[in-house]
């Protein structure tokens, strides 16, 4: 069900991210440094099912295990505390992050070799574009 997202990805492209991130509640400093970050993403399978999704870029690197449709914590890279699920719908990885009464939703899907994320808060919607490394 994963398998295609497995690997490393390299950003190139963001749209919109900006206005994601001050949706979100982001503050202006860590904005700015979000919005200069290029990170690359990296998913793996690791024992009993767990999947691993690691962020890395000069600024800061995130790790985020889960296991599909099963609700856990997550520390998100703008020190968020959420309530997260992760599901596969319809081929896409759909992230569902909720805190404080608010909710967010990151869609990933592989279109055309590309891994394209799709960042919803409210009205809000960003587009990251990543290409996987060889």
């Amino acid at each position: 069900m994963v398998d295609k997202f497995i690997g490393t990805w390299r950003m190139q492209a963001s749209e919109n991210f900006d206005e994601y991130m001050k949706a979100l509640g982001v503050g202006f400093a860590t904005r700015q440094v979000g919005n200069m970050a290029k990170p690359s993403l990296t998913f793996s399978v690791e024992d009993q099912g767990v999947i691993c999704m690691k962020s890395q870029s000069t600024f800061k690197t995130t790790e985020f295990k889960f296991k599909l449709n099963e609700e856990c914590d997550e520390i998100t890279a703008d020190d968020r505390k959420t309530k997260t699920v992760v599901t596969i719908e319809n081929g896409k990885l759909v992230q569902k992050q909720s805190w404080d009464g608010k909710e967010t939703t990151l869609e990933r899907e592989v279109v055309d070799g590309k891994l394209i994320a799709k960042c919803t808060m409210g009205k809000v919607v960003a587009t990251r574009t990543y290409v996987k490394e060889a």
